[in-house]
């Protein structure tokens, strides 16, 4: 389990996570401007429009396990927290053609715990991984006390709209964020390209 990587490289990794908002400009945004996101995709959330992942998929971006429901995991019996990773695990594969390598616990909950772990094993996924900082609106909630990223950070976005976003939309944020990142003096990488996944 890890919230970010050791790295002397003056870079951070943004995850994007649930796939609710599928608005045509991100994919247009990203297209054009080549910046890496890791996507954990829900299920339940992304089942109706698996489609829209892809081209986010062909621009080298990862699809990544994130549950079908979205849970509370730690609310849940062992065998509820193994579906919910299993299920994902097989819909996402059967779409995207890759196993998911990673997995993000919904809210970061029971990540720590032998039940999840010993579910994420059994599914297929290597990692669990957290965050450092979350992106909200238009600034980042940071963990740390100094308010500052740090080489190999991983931050924390989700697929949003004007609805969850108070009017921004989804490239609005995601703009603001990569300026948060660039006002720092970081660049984005590609997370999976940082992590070293253990011999099989």
């Amino acid at each position: 389990m890890f919230s970010d990587v050791k790295t002397a490289d003056k870079v951070v990794f943004i995850t994007i996570d649930d796939g609710a908002e599928k608005d045509p400009k991100f994919v247009e945004m990203l297209t054009d401007l080549k910046v890496p996101i890791s996507m954990f995709l829900t299920k339940d959330i992304v089942k109706n429009d698996y489609g829209y992942f892809k081209p986010l998929q062909a621009l080298g971006n990862h699809i990544q396990n994130h549950t079908v429901t979205h849970p509370v995991m730690s609310k849940l019996p062992a065998d509820k927290q193994k579906s919910e990773i299993c299920e994902d695990q097989a819909a996402l594969t059967q779409q995207y053609g890759t196993a998911p390598l990673l997995f993000r616990p919904p809210f970061g909950d029971g990540a720590n715990t032998p039940t999840l772990n010993t579910s994420v094993q059994q599914c297929g996924p290597r990692a669990i991984v957290l965050w450092r900082e979350s992106m909200q609106i238009h600034d980042m909630q940071y963990q740390a006390g100094d308010k500052k990223l740090k080489s190999g950070d991983i931050i924390l976005a989700h697929f949003r709209g004007p609805k969850e976003l108070k009017g921004a939309t989804m490239t609005q944020m995601f703009a603001d964020l990569l300026a948060r990142i660039q006002e720092q003096g970081f660049s984005v990488a590609r997370l999976e390209d940082y992590i070293q996944a253990p011999a099989s």
